[in-house]
């Protein structure tokens, strides 16, 4: 495809997309919405070997389709706690009728209640993995599935792979629900644990409590042992539950942000890649801190990363948009963008300010791509200015 009106410009390296046509020079790609036809298509074919080339260079982070366009890969979720926790039982005894006896008794009926509990809890645990075992292996299969039509083309709007989607979508609110139960869990858990805690301290207290014979304090020891293997039975359970909570958590938020990637995919039939906000996260984690700008800067005198010209109805800017931030993230993932409305300043006053409140709307759509694609709203500055040299309303981005 050949798209006319947007630019792309990175420090040190030339993004283009496959099939660009070139006007001025290869500093200044022009990219342009419309189709082109078929002799347009022979003639930029060779113009975009070079940049195919430079793309098969990148860091394999992102899997490629047979097009050279990066394909969404669902993340493999997390891997699920695999224990199971059972109670060894409480060791019966006999009654001597003695105040500390009856101590005994009550506190061993209270260790039945309690590990009763606890494998319940383990039942609930276990049946909880394997739903969301079963909701990711859907999800997944749904991804995977619209990754396949993407990935070869289609129609913006695709219905089946709306249906799909929403599919997914559903899946990953059943995944977020069994999380908010296992939380739920882990509660109650934490519940057993005091109960624990309580009964751990009445064994010990009960030693000193004068009128006991031998057998109440042989079976206290007895009784004490069982209490503490059951208090760290309870500190497993609960640290495997909020450590599958935790991972799961992220795990879903991530997906989220694909998934509102995915949604953009299939608005414009094109596939993109991972979100721009996972992008920068993983970077990040190799030791770069993030720097949210809160301001807008000045951009004078500095080259555009990308100019966007709505010199006509629908610009399909959202691929090279895409592609242009994603591969500033790869190298600064604490990269943040300036975003300038810019309408032309001839014209008159009347038409100068009509020009102005349309590219700011255009400003503001593009915002919008940028966050569905996944790049956070604090990681954008927005602004707007008037040009001499603008012949139709445009979107600057600017790298900071």
């Amino acid at each position: 495809m050949a798209y006319r009106g947007v630019r792309i410009f990175l420090a040190g390296a030339l993004l283009t997309v496959s099939a660009c046509s070139f006007t001025e020079n290869t500093l200044w790609p022009s990219l342009t919405g419309e189709s082109p036809t078929a002799d347009e298509k022979q003639a930029a074919a060779p113009a975009a070997t070079a940049p195919q080339r430079a793309r098969a260079d990148t860091p394999a982070r992102q899997q490629a389709s047979p097009s050279g366009q990066p394909v969404i890969v669902a993340k493999n979720p997390p891997p699920l706690g695999t224990s199971t926790f059972k109670p060894n039982g409480v060791t019966p005894g006999q009654a001597t009728g003695t105040f500390v006896g009856q101590k005994v008794v009550d506190m061993r009926g209270e260790l039945k209640r309690l590990q009763k509990s606890i494998s319940t809890h383990n039942s609930q645990l276990q049946a909880l993995r394997g739903k969301i075992v079963a909701n990711s292996q859907r999800y997944h299969g749904t991804i995977a599935a619209v990754n396949a039509r993407l990935q070869v083309g289609t129609t913006p709007g695709n219905p089946i792979l709306v249906q799909q989607f929403n599919s997914a979508q559903a899946d990953l609110d059943r995944i977020a629900a069994d999380i908010t139960d296992m939380n739920a869990l882990a509660n109650r858990v934490s519940n057993n644990s005091t109960m624990s805690s309580y009964l751990s301290e009445s064994a010990r207290a009960s030693f000193a409590v004068s009128g006991a014979v031998d057998e109440d304090h042989r079976q206290l020891a007895i009784l004490e042992d069982e209490v503490n293997r059951t208090d760290v039975l309870i500190s497993r359970l609960l640290k495997e539950v909020s450590n599958d909570v935790r991972r799961q958590t992220n795990y879903v938020a991530t997906e989220r942000a694909n998934l509102n990637l995915v949604s953009t995919a299939i608005r414009s039939g094109e596939i993109f890649g991972g979100s721009l906000a996972n992008k920068a996260l993983a970077s990040a984690t190799a030791g770069r801190n993030i720097n949210i700008a809160a301001r807008p800067s000045d951009t004078s005198g500095k080259r555009p990363l990308v100019v966007i010209r709505f010199d006509r109805n629908k610009v399909p800017y959202q691929q090279a948009l895409y592609h242009a931030v994603s591969r500033v993230l790869e190298r600064r993932p604490a990269a943040v963008f300036d975003l300038v409305a810019v309408a032309p300043s001839s014209g008159g006053a009347a038409r100068v300010a009509l020009n102005s409140n349309k590219s700011r709307r255009h400003a503001e759509e593009v915002l919008r791509a940028l966050i569905e694609m996944g790049l956070p709203p604090a990681r954008v500055a927005v602004s707007a200015k008037t040009l001499t040299s603008a012949k139709s309303n445009e979107v600057h981005v600017y790298l900071r």
